[in-house]
């Protein structure tokens, strides 16, 4: 019904430049980093000096197409954006100030505003674009259009303006479109968009460098205790210090310089993985320090076992979930349940010829952690999340390996028949589906169960479905018994109840072990 469109434009005059948008190599704030093609803009550390720009001046109605890839919750506001009439190339490091609200706004020929937050969701398609009566639009996922700001002046080139601010943290640049022409009498109420205030820039500003003032303060004292000898209680006098970090880690990791120590960034740390540089040895116990901010993140520590070698991977293909890990073909294991340590304790990790893993804090064992093929090389590793942001190797002690036979074994430690520490493990991808979790030279081998006659047995699920609720397929393997007849909800219920025993042999359950098919 036509009554309020002006005029109309589904495709560009043909003597407008089409060439896609990239951000200004130079212009930008001092913690984007820009990809090769110029294409992605990520803001590393803070929550400002995100400000960037466009390489070349937009046109009237050429959308600016930006995808969200990055949004880390934590800070206050999102991102600013809008145009500018003053050539990027013209400033200088100098000239670009933290904040595009209010600091570039303030001066001559600059025109932005903030994304409200409740709009800045990942993976979110954010168009602005502005028109011929200076006024300037935005949508998201190419919804109704939403007028955004007025009085842009157009009689000269303008530029965008995209400041990666507060929770967004890294937007991609997309190939540019042209918008139709809105008439006044379309503008309803509805489309007219709630921008922020100048005092709510200011507040979100406030806000958050009152919240990286505070990390500083407590990074600070965090760093100073980790130079200090500490005297811990129970802690051999006589460390060995041949182990330390391996010096590849994940991005967000930083080492000291005799790589005993790692170190994470705060609310934007999330690819922290972090290898010892040698293999543990059968009969050895590792003793880490950890430490942490003292602020209400969530999230502690993971640590796991893998034969793959360190130095075989690049620090950019670590992921930020461990448990991605677990999809290679190497033997990996992951446990990820750590209650929340206190800042300066001690963690032990001993790791016995019986392939069982030991733990402790401060001195006091805390029983069975894990359980690993001992016929491996294995490396440990670790990722720091939340409130840890540091961990320290205090050293390394080797004992003498038990005489232990493996039925002493399966009862060492009366921690682990009650353990309820939930651990992940993978086998090579060309193994069978029992060896998933077991193999003839592991410790998680099962014994040979009681054969029952067939009318004793429990009903097996069709197509794989767990025995109890038969509902979810099975994924989850009984230690010692080896029987896979589970889902993991079950097997973490059975588990915990008094004398749990296997469905289908009826042995005692030690331990459910979640399973991962290649």
């Amino acid at each position: 019904n036509g009554a309020g469109v002006e005029r109309r434009t589904s495709a560009p005059p043909v003597n407008i430049n089409l060439e896609s948008p990239h951000f200004h190599p130079h212009a930008k704030g001092k913690n984007i980093r820009l990809d090769g093609q110029l294409r992605r803009a990520t803001r590393k550390n803070s929550f400002c000096n995100g400000i960037t720009f466009t390489h070349r001046p937009v046109h009237l109605y050429e959308k600016v197409r930006l995808r969200l890839t990055g949004v880390h919750t934590g800070w206050s506001g999102a991102l600013r954006f809008g145009f500018t009439s003053l050539d990027p190339s013209e400033l200088g490091a100098a000239d670009i100030p933290k904040y595009a609200c209010p600091d570039l706004v303030t001066r001559p020929g600059y025109w932005a505003k903030a994304l409200p937050e409740r709009l800045a969701s990942k993976d979110n398609v954010l168009s602005f674009w502005a028109d011929r009566h200076g006024r300037v639009f935005y949508s998201i996922n190419n919804g109704e259009p939403i007028l955004f700001h007025c009085g842009l002046s157009i009689g000269c080139p303008l530029w965008a303006i995209i400041d990666i601010y507060g929770i967004t943290q890294e937007v991609s640049l997309l190939d540019s479109t042209f918008a139709e022409s809105v008439g006044s009498s379309c503008l309803s109420a509805a489309r007219l968009s709630a921008y922020l205030p100048q005092s709510s820039h200011d507040s979100a500003n406030y806000s958050n460098n009152q919240l990286e003032n505070n990390q500083a303060a407590a990074a600070k004292m965090a760093n100073l205790h980790l130079s200090m000898p500490r005297v811990v209680r129970g802690l051999p006098s006589l460390l060995d210090n041949d182990l330390h970090f391996h010096p590849v880690r994940g991005s967000d990791v930083i080492l000291s310089a005799d790589r005993s120590a790692a170190c994470i960034h705060f609310l934007d740390s999330s690819r922290t993985l972090v290898f010892s540089d040698r293999p543990l040895h059968l009969g050895e116990t590792l003793y880490v320090e950890v430490g942490h901010l003292g602020l209400p993140y969530f999230g502690a520590l993971s640590f796991g076992l893998t034969s793959c070698d360190p130095a075989c991977l690049h620090a950019a293909d670590l992921p930020a979930d461990p448990e991605v890990l677990l999809d290679r073909k190497e033997y990996w294991v992951v446990h990820r349940g750590f209650p929340m340590p206190c800042s300066g304790d001690v963690l032990s990790f001993s790791l016995l010829p019986s392939g069982e893993v030991h733990h402790g804090v401060n001195g006091a064992g805390r029983g069975r952690l894990l359980c690993v093929d001992s016929s491996q090389v294995l490396w440990a590793f670790f990722t720091l999340h939340g409130v840890v942001n540091r961990l320290r190797i205090l050293g390394t002690q080797q004992s003498s390996p038990p005489c232990t036979s493996p039925t002493a074994s399966q009862s060492s430690s009366p921690d682990d028949s009650d353990s309820d520490l939930a651990f992940s493990v993978n086998r090579s991808s060309s193994a069978s589906e029992s060896s998933l979790v077991t193999a003839p030279s592991s410790p998680l081998s099962p014994p040979t169960s009681p054969q029952l006659p067939v009318s004793e047995l429990p009903p097996a699920g069709k197509n794989g479905e767990c025995t109890i609720c038969f509902d979810q397929e099975v994924d989850t393997v009984i230690y010692t018994c080896g029987h896979m007849c589970l889902c993991n909800d079950c097997g973490l219920k059975l588990k915990r109840q008094i004398n749990a025993c296997c469905p289908i042999c009826r042995r005692p359950i030690k331990d459910v072990i979640k399973t991962y098919r290649p």
